[in-house]
């Protein structure tokens, strides 16, 4: 089955502004513009990442489905939990010890991702709207509980699982009617009217986005539903405002958009390293830039074959590219020593 540009175009844009995110976060305390840049990314990059990966579970119901998923994605969890653990605390990090259930930093999304494929094994039976006003209710009611947060991941689990629901029964036509120009004119609109409301409403917090907070730590106990609601709404109007603006058409770079599982996983090597040694500094809109193309950086080279080929281990559980490397070698020694060589 040949696959639409346009789904990797997007998953390979939407790896960037998470990595390009994580590295300007350290910096929204000091400057009012790459606050509001960060959170107007916050606001649609992972409904929009988890929408997509909602969309290539339409394979759910298939036979072993949940087992293969537990390899895919429990066991690189449980062996990047530790790892990182053990990265943490090499680089001095505080905080560096968590248990098997507290997911370190941006690994809650592999945790969830397994999560949201059991929960599709039921939500799929119902019809989309029933199924999507139990996850949005579900996600709304999450947010009055203050003892659910980071732990096994469950309130981003319960908070972001509508946009995957949405995901698993939106189809390629209704994808591809968000490339009409009416819908990407209005894209513009909105996505300009957030940006506007975010500078002139900084009091907004960006733990609202994060969806691993409760309503009342979020200082809105009362009217934090209310809240969730509008939030869901701004994320589902940016996430359709981008992906209508994502290219179409097939280039040199897409198929990097194929491989972004591996940037999601290692990237956080580079960003936790950085932080730590406090490298960068953001004065100005170069500064800014500079950041911009060094994440680039950063999933150009985890996109790499050899990265891949050096990582699928520890990833996907075997070590094809690595002994297609190796065959490699072999051949290509044996051809340079020539036919007699093992006479």
């Amino acid at each position: 089955m040949n696959r639409e540009p346009f789904f990797d175009n997007a998953k390979l844009i939407l790896i960037f502004i998470v990595v390009f995110g994580h590295m300007i976060q350290p910096f929204t305390h000091d400057s009012q513009f790459v606050y509001t840049l960060y959170t107007w990314i916050y606001v649609f990059h992972m409904p929009a990442f988890i929408l997509l990966a909602g969309f290539f579970a339409k394979a759910v119901k298939e036979k072993g489905y949940i087992a293969k998923l537990s390899k895919k994605l429990v066991m690189p969890y449980l062996i990047f939990q530790f790892v990182y653990t053990m990265y943490y605390f090499f680089i001095g990090k505080e905080g560096w010890l968590h248990g098997p259930f507290y997911p370190h930093w941006s690994l809650w999304f592999l945790f969830s991702l397994f999560c949201w494929h059991v929960l599709l094994q039921w939500f799929s039976r119902l019809s989309p709207l029933i199924g999507l006003g139990i996850a949005v209710q579900l996600g709304i009611l999450v947010g009055y509980f203050s003892d659910i947060g980071h732990t096994l991941s469950l309130s981003r689990t319960l908070v972001f699982f509508p946009f995957f629901l949405l995901g698993y029964w939106l189809t390629v036509d209704h994808m591809k009617k968000l490339q009409t120009w009416p819908v990407r004119i209005a894209g513009l609109v909105v996505m300009a009217g957030v940006a506007a409301f975010i500078v002139v409403a900084p009091e907004f917090s960006s733990g609202w986005l994060l969806g691993s907070k409760s309503y009342a730590t979020l200082g809105s106990a009362d009217v934090g539903g209310l809240i969730r609601v509008g939030v869901y709404l701004l994320a589902a109007v940016m996430t359709a405002s981008v992906l209508a603006w994502m290219p179409t058409k097939q280039f040199s770079f897409t198929v990097l958009g194929q491989r972004t599982l591996y940037v999601y996983l290692l990237h956080g090597f580079f960003i936790q390293f950085f932080r730590q040694a406090d490298w960068f500094k953001v004065d100005n809109m170069f500064d800014l830039f500079g950041l911009a193309v060094f994440a680039a950086g950063i999933v150009y080279l985890l996109s790499s074959s050899l990265v891949r080929t050096m990582s699928q281990p520890l990833i996907e559980g075997q070590a094809k590219m690595l002994k297609h490397m190796w065959s490699k070698h072999v051949t290509h020694s044996s051809n340079r020593k020539g036919p007699g060589a093992y006479r």
